[in-house]
């Protein structure tokens, strides 16, 4: 095992509506926008007649069958906190994000795309209920608001309801059945519950309902992925992201879920540098992306660049602040960066979350057998830690059988090493002074210090 924490794969993706939650959906057709503009004047985002509607968090604002009517446009003040909402969320700060959005949809009850953006922050932060409240009042302005119909359905499945899930998005498709959107959500939904066959079968329908809704696309590939199919996977992200010769150009070459989706692929089969170049691609267009900034991360931490990872890291945990991955490995890159405490600090933090987390304690151990110095410790309480945090280790982590390469017990036996020789060298000390303080016999029968005598 490298002396970099390993990284334990990502069992879902983020999902297609969740928009800046994971895989955030692409947006569909060449003027939808994908990304958080951090640019935005008010005027941009509140539209009206020469700009248009203000455009959500990571998705596209206009449907995705069928035309957006009767849609309330956003009043100025509410305007003017939402481009300030948008702004904070591209910096990262999502407390300040929910703020402003809070205030746009105060200063217009009727500002669904607040709502919707103010939901996306708050299912970030963690806050789920305060997430579909704000969908929902997104949704009970704009009964047919995609972007809010299909974030509810998939964060109900995320919590494990992925059965209402599906009735929501069933019961919304029964009176809008030429929604794309919700089609693909709905096979997003199956594709969690495992049933891959559903999955596919309702992207191809949301696909004949809108033969450009690029969501579709990707939720084909992702249910490959998942399902483990990944030539498949990769034939269908080939026609998003590359084409099929010139006749068949690349439908969106810039789709950052595809990228992000291509690059799992690839370091699933050990291609490195490619995976890092789609990682890279996917963070240019979508800086919120988490998954790509934890896996470009390890890759910059297995070659022993903390300095590159650790900005990365810090990132995801501005976008994504329970991240166990991203911290876990955050307090690896501070390791070897010789930032001892704020790396304890980190790894604290993951093994009160998840005890049984044994790369953690991995990493704690590494920590603990290699800092030169953490606050509030001795040298030997750190030695004791490290024997400790490894232990912990080999019980959470056994071996598979007979012969499997570990460094663990080497480690154990150099902090054990080093205890001993802190402890010898202690010893000697000890002895040394105790030997300088002994009463010393002057020849005539009386005992004086051993540094006593001269004149007085």
């Amino acid at each position: 095992m490298s002396h970099s924490s390993s990284l334990f794969p990502l069992v879902l993706l983020g999902m297609l509506g969740c928009a800046l939650n994971g895989c955030g959906a692409s947006a569909k057709g060449t003027e939808a926008k994908t990304a958080v503009s951090t640019n935005a004047s008010p005027s941009e985002v509140a539209g009206g007649n020469e700009a248009g509607p203000a455009q959500p968090l990571g998705i596209s604002d206009q449907p995705s069958g069928g035309s957006a009517a009767n849609r309330p446009v956003m009043n100025g003040p509410a305007a003017s906190a939402y481009a300030a909402g948008m702004q904070a969320f591209g910096k990262g700060d999502l407390s300040g994000a929910e703020t402003q959005f809070n205030k746009a949809a105060e200063a217009d009850p009727k500002a669904y795309q607040a709502f919707y953006s103010l939901g996306i922050v708050r299912e970030r932060l963690g806050n789920a209920a305060g997430a579909l409240s704000a969908y929902g009042k997104a949704i009970s302005v704009v009964p047919d608001y995609e972007p809010a119909i299909t974030a509810y359905g998939l964060l109900t499945a995320k919590r494990g309801n992925a059965d209402a899930a599906e009735q929501y998005l069933r019961d919304r498709l029964a009176s809008m059945p030429q929604s794309a959107a919700v089609t693909t959500a709905l096979a997003e939904v199956k594709s969690i519950q495992g049933d891959s066959g559903a999955a596919q079968r309702l992207a191809r329908e949301a696909l004949k309902i809108n033969p450009d809704y690029r969501p579709a696309m990707v939720t084909l590939a992702r249910d490959h992925y998942r399902a483990r199919r990944l030539d498949l996977a990769l034939y269908a992200l080939q026609g998003i992201l590359d084409g099929y010769g010139v006749e068949n150009p690349p439908r969106d070459k810039d789709n950052p879920d595809a990228l992000l989706l291509r690059g799992l692929i690839e370091r699933d089969r050990g291609q490195r540098a490619a995976a890092m170049s789609d990682f890279q691609r996917c963070l240019q267009l979508r800086p919120d992306l988490v998954e790509a900034r934890v896996y470009l991360a390890a890759y910059y931490l297995e070659s022993g660049n903390a300095a590159e990872a650790a900005p990365l890291l810090e990132g995801a945990l501005r976008y994504d602040r329970d991240n166990l991955l991203a911290r876990m490995n955050l307090g690896d890159a501070y390791r070897l960066l010789g930032k001892s405490d704020e790396a304890a600090q980190q790894l604290d933090w993951v093994i009160k979350k998840d005890p049984k987390l044994a790369p953690a304690r991995y990493s704690l151990g590494l920590l603990y057998l290699f800092a030169a110095n953490i606050s509030g410790i001795s040298r030997k309480q750190a030695l004791d830690r490290a024997i400790d945090a490894f232990e912990e280790y080999k019980q959470l982590s056994p071996r598979s059988g007979p012969g499997q390469a570990d460094d663990v017990d080497e480690l154990i036996a150099a902090a054990k090493s080093k205890k001993a020789l802190l402890e010898a060298k202690e010893a000697e000390a000890a002895a040394a002074q105790a030997e300088q303080q002994a009463p010393a016999d002057d020849g005539s029968g009386n005992s004086q210090p051993a540094d006593a005598g001269g004149a007085q």
